[in-house]
């Protein structure tokens, strides 16, 4: 374990790798902005991102990770969202498009078919002497 700073409070917590770099009572707060925002999106449908994070004092940022998370997403046909991190168009949620996402897969699926073809296993050669050996100091 490692004790780090909390980014929001600058509190001292016991952090563990691969976890998030705020302390528990921030991550909590921030739980509840987001059922709060989920909340207000799902009264208010087709509503903007900077009137949601004026009416619940959320920043835009966080609402935009939130939505790359995939945990908001914008209504279909709605006329904001976000941008692609490969193209730049507007999509709903997530990171990228469906074209990028397609791209990518691909890429990441020859990439790794090319890595398991290219070096065959090859097999240790014996002398025939299936004992065991000890090595002396």
């Amino acid at each position: 374990m490692d004790v780090r700073n909390c980014r929001e409070c600058g509190r001292l917590f016991n952090y563990t790798s691969g976890g998030s770099p705020i302390c528990p009572a921030c991550a909590k707060k921030l739980e509840e902005k987001f059922a709060v925002v989920k909340q207000y999106i799902y009264d208010h449908p087709g509503v903007g991102i900077q009137e949601v994070s004026e009416e619940n004092d959320v920043s835009i940022n966080m609402i935009k990770k939130w939505v790359r998370e995939e945990r908001l997403t914008f209504a279909e046909g709605s006329a904001v969202g976000i941008e692609c991190e490969c193209c730049g168009k507007t999509i709903l949620s997530g990171r990228y498009c469906e074209e990028c996402k397609k791209k990518v897969a691909n890429q990441l699926g020859s990439a790794y078919g090319s890595a398991t073809h290219a070096a065959p296993a090859q097999k240790k050669k014996t002398d025939g002497n299936p004992k065991m050996r000890f090595l002396n100091n």
